[in-house]
C-alpha cells in the first residue's frame, strides 16, 4: 500500500500491463494536477501513467512495389465480341484458261416481209448458161487468189526458222480442224515443237508478236489421253506441258496451245485462236 504522503501520478497501461490500486483518478483530475506540479512523471510503481496520442504526423515516402501475389483463378469466358471490319479486297488473280464455246443460241424468228421493189428492164436474149460458168469460175479463182495474197502478206511481216523448219504465224482466228487444213494446204502443217529448240523458237515468235497463246499440233482427237502431233507421229522425245495439264477440262479439251511462256495446255478444239504452220524447209 502506499502512504499517504506519497503524490501520485497517472500513467497509461503499455501492452497490458497491470494497475496498480492505490488511487484511481480520472482523465480530468490526471491532466490538472500534471499542470499544477509542471513535473515529469514519476517511476513510482504506486502512480499511474497515461499516454495521450499525439498529433498526426506527416505522410511518409511511398514503399517499394511488393513481390507480385500468385495468380488468381481463372474467370469465366467473356462474352463474343462484335465482329471486325470487312477487309480489303484482294488483288486480281491470273486469267484462267479459255472455256468451252456456248451453246447456239435459238434461231429468231422470221421479220415481216419488205415492201414489194420496182419491175426492173426488160434482159437481153442470150445465151447465158456459158456465160454463168465463165463467171463462177472467175470468182473461185479470185477466192483463192485473196487466200494467196493474205498469206504472203502473213509472210512478209515475219517467220521463224531453225536448222530443219520454218514457222509462220498465222493472224487469222480459225478453229483448231481449219488451222490445220489452212497449213496443209500450203504444204505444212500446224507447229509441233518436238524438242527444246523448236520450242524456244515458237514461244519467243508469239512473244514478239505481242500474243499469249497459239494452237500447235498436238492433239488427242483419237484416243482420250493418248496426245500425238498432228502428223501422227508419236510424243516420245519432249514435252513441255504446264504443271497439272493436260486435264481435260469439262470433258472437252482434246486439242493443245503454246503460252507465250513456252508451256503448254490442252484446249477445246472449238474456240477460234491464231496458230503457227509448220514446214519443212527443204519444201519451201
Amino acid at each position: 500500500m502506499c502512504s499517504s504522503s506519497q503524490t501520485f501520478w497517472p500513467r497509461i497501461l503499455i501492452r497490458g500491463e497491470k494497475l496498480m490500486p492505490c488511487v484511481l483518478l480520472t482523465l480530468l483530475g490526471m491532466t490538472l494536477m500534471e499542470s499544477a506540479q509542471g513535473q515529469h512523471m514519476s517511476d513510482d510503481p504506486c502512480s499511474v501513467q497515461i499516454l495521450v496520442p499525439g498529433l498526426k504526423g506527416e505522410p511518409g515516402e511511398k514503399g517499394e512495389k511488393g513481390v507480385p501475389g500468385r495468380p488468381g483463378r481463372l474467370g469465366p469466358q467473356g462474352e463474343m465480341g462484335h465482329p471486325g471490319m470487312k477487309g480489303h479486297k484482294g488483288n486480281m488473280g491470273h486469267y484462267g484458261k479459255m472455256g468451252p464455246s456456248g451453246v447456239k443460241g435459238i434461231k429468231g424468228d422470221m421479220g415481216d416481209p419488205g415492201p414489194r421493189g420496182l419491175n426492173g428492164d426488160p434482159g437481153v436474149p442470150c445465151e447465158c448458161t456459158p456465160l454463168r460458168k465463165m463467171i463462177g469460175e472467175m470468182d473461185i479463182l479470185v477466192a483463192q487468189l485473196s487466200n494467196e495474197l493474205k498469206f504472203i502478206k502473213n509472210a512478209v511481216a515475219g517467220i521463224k526458222e531453225t536448222d530443219s523448219k520454218v514457222y509462220l504465224l498465222v493472224k487469222e482466228e480459225k478453229r483448231y480442224a481449219d488451222a490445220e487444213v489452212y497449213c496443209q494446204g500450203r504444204g505444212g502443217h500446224l507447229a509441233m515443237p518436238k524438242d527444246s529448240g523448236s520450242n524456244r523458237a515458237i514461244a519467243g515468235y508469239i512473244t514478239e508478236a505481242g500474243l499469249s497463246r497459239v494452237y500447235i499440233g498436238i492433239n488427242d482427237i483419237d484416243r482420250e489421253g493418248h496426245f500425238t502431233y498432228v502428223d501422227r507421229s508419236p510424243m516420245s522425245t519432249f514435252s513441255k506441258w504446264r504443271e497439272g495439264e493436260p486435264n481435260n477440262a469439262y470433258e472437252d479439251e482434246d486439242c493443245a496451245e503454246l503460252l507465250a511462256a513456252g508451256d503448254w495446255t490442252d484446249v477445246s478444239c472449238q474456240p477460234t485462236m491464231y496458230f503457227v504452220c509448220e514446214f519443212d524447209k527443204d519444201s519451201v
